[in-house]
């Protein structure tokens, strides 16, 4: 089996460290982009020469092009990125600030794009290479109260499903992965916006579940780094990986309703276009 470079934010903890004890333990190389690289010490003493761990603020774009040198310069090459680190805020539109909303794009869909752009030079240059976007069942549906970290979401799932027909050509696979709830440590860092009494009520039974959800979550992050290891290594990694059962069920919910929803209203939809004008030829 090849050893790849793998570089992983987010690495200290949930998904992140799961993918990172993974990869390791398959031998890989793991360059791994955290705020304290001394929470990685007992990987790094467990897999000598193999694990370097980077400080690295991901909403730092600027910094994006000297992880990628410091993984080469290391390891020579690499073979995998995977954007993980994360974090949400939960609040209704109003909320929720233009500040708080911004830092959710930073997180999710600034600081992933820089990195993919600094890593993909190497990738094509091999002709090979994985990116994998740690995104959520969030990313596809959305719910009261989480309205920033599904835009967030949403816009990194349109960036990656345009930038994997890009790449494709140069042998660059573009895996999104959408989970459920996972025992990640997720829920138990969110950020809460102060309640507006105007959504007291309404959105008390999602502020109460998302808070008390810590430790109760069906998802084993573990499992599903092996599972997202193993797609990596395959020679046909899926566009889309909905994670865990809840996933499956509420994707799959969304999808039946919204073609539905297209066929009610097809009739009416195609009276909008002109009349005898031929069906338009896309190159994609």
């Amino acid at each position: 089996m090849q050893q790849d470079t793998w570089i992983i934010t987010g690495a200290n903890r949930g998904f992140g460290r799961s993918l990172a004890a993974a990869a390791l333990a398959n031998g890989h190389n793991v360059v791994a982009a955290v705020r304290d690289p001394k929470q990685l010490d007992d990987l790094a003493a467990a897999h000598p020469g193999r694990l370097a761990a980077i400080a690295f603020d991901v909403t730092d774009t600027e910094a994006a092009p000297g992880l990628a040198a410091a993984a080469l310069e290391r390891f020579g090459r690499i073979d995998a990125l995977v954007n993980n680190a994360g974090g949400a805020v939960v609040g209704a539109v109003e909320e929720v600030a233009d500040r708080r909303l911004r830092d959710q794009m930073d997180l999710h869909l600034f600081g992933p794009a820089a990195l993919v752009r600094a890593v993909l030079p190497a990738m094509r240059a091999q002709g090979r290479g994985t990116i994998v976007q740690m995104s959520s069942q969030g990313g596809r549906i959305s719910f009261p109260g989480v309205s920033a970290y599904s835009a967030s979401k949403f816009a990194l799932e349109g960036w990656s499903e345009s930038l994997a027909g890009e790449v494709a050509p140069f042998g660059v696979r573009v895996m999104i992965v959408e989970p459920s709830r996972f025992r990640t440590g997720f829920h138990g860092a969110l950020d809460f916006a102060d309640a507006a009494a105007a959504y007291g009520d309404s959105l008390a039974a999602v502020r109460a579940d998302m808070a008390g959800v810590a430790g109760r979550q069906e998802g084993d992050p573990d499992k599903a780094a092996r599972i997202i290891l193993d797609l990596v290594a395959a020679d046909d990694p899926p566009l889309r990986l909905p994670l865990g059962a809840e996933a499956v069920r509420r994707l799959a919910d969304a999808h039946r309703h919204g073609l539905a929803e297209v066929n009610r209203l097809a009739d009416i939809a195609r009276s909008a276009d002109f009349d005898a004008v031929a069906p338009s030829v896309r190159p994609v």
